[in-house]
């Protein structure tokens, strides 16, 4: 979900891959589509001015500022629809709309947005020191530095290395465990200085404590629980021919996407030494190309997006 500030404004934010996205999404001007990571609005404000006045744009996002930011817009746009709310509770914001099975485009930008990154407050960043927070939504769940004050060595380590992939897992565990017992953390960068101490080696152009901070921010707001979620609702809400979006940050993300999109795709799992036609498989979904990445001219302005994947894939007749 990472944007990159304008050079005309430090609020106006760029999204990633975003003509790549609304050309993908295939806009009907009178369509049904749902933003369901809002942020600050580049991809919703992209697909407004595709739409005509019948056109209907739903926006869900869990953060508050971005809520707010997304009010604000729909106080003058009444073609688009805001709630307040993580993507994975999409199903019941559709059936109040009587949308289900007439969405044309589905849009999914996944992680942690530059404007959360860029500010410390939030608790994201290792590079900026800010209360330890992490959470997308502050007024919900807990803190990552509430978490840490009651977590075992073994849970801290499997959270590590199954979310950031830390090969370390166990001994940055323990440092940080052995920390909070003397000193509890409530700062990013005292977070991240211990992390940096017991990291034994990592890579001359990233911060040691990447892995681990991503971890962190996706166990403490379940990003991956909230994809497995969602990806069952896409399908029936989607209209025969309507189109899904999806935009990756790391491969435990793209893997999900990459399965789900392959599996509808596939159709209906029918034993292997059954036989069957392809006309029986009832597959649901048809991949749209290759996976696309960032080009040249974004990655000089938007470092961030070196890790961007879009996944496109378009719904299918039953």
């Amino acid at each position: 979900m990472s944007s990159v500030p304008s050079s005309a404004s430090p609020l106006v934010h760029q999204p990633v891959l975003l003509t790549e996205t609304i050309d993908a999404l295939n806009i009907q001007p009178d369509g049904r589509y749902v933003d369901g990571t809002f942020g600050r609005g580049g991809h919703s404000r992209a697909i407004l001015a595709r739409l005509n006045e019948h056109g209907r744009l739903l926006v869900l996002d869990q953060d508050p500022e971005a809520i707010a930011t997304a009010q604000a817009l729909a106080a003058t746009e009444p073609r688009l629809t805001v709630r307040h709310s993580p993507f994975a509770d999409l199903n019941r914001y559709l059936e109040a709309l009587n949308w289900q099975g007439q969405v044309d485009g589905i849009l999914l930008d996944l992680g942690v947005s530059s404007p959360q990154l860029d500010d410390a407050e939030r608790g994201f960043s290792f590079l900026r020191d800010g209360p330890l927070d992490m959470r997308m939504n502050p007024h919900a769940g807990y803190s990552v530095a509430e978490w840490l004050k009651t977590v075992k060595v073994g849970e801290l380590a499997d959270v590590l290395k199954s979310y950031g992939e830390e090969r370390h897992a166990k001994r940055i565990a323990r440092a940080i465990v052995e920390a909070q017992a003397k000193t509890p953390f409530t700062r990013t960068r005292q977070l991240a200085e211990v992390i940096a101490e017991a990291h034994p080696a990592w890579e001359p152009d990233r911060h040691p404590a990447t892995q681990s901070f991503q971890a962190l921010r996706i166990f403490i707001n379940r990003e991956l629980e909230q994809l497995k979620t969602v990806l069952p609702q896409l399908l029936p809400a989607l209209a025969v021919q309507g189109r899904l979006a999806i935009i990756s940050f790391h491969s435990l993300e793209d893997r999900l996407v990459k399965r789900f999109i392959r599996d509808a795709a596939k159709g209906d799992n029918y034993p292997p030494n059954v036989p069957v036609t392809v006309d029986m498989l009832h597959p649901s979904l048809r991949s749209i190309g290759k996976a696309i990445h960032a080009g040249e001219a974004e990655l000089a302005v938007n470092p961030r997006a070196r890790s961007a994947v879009l996944r496109v894939a378009e719904r299918l007749a039953d």
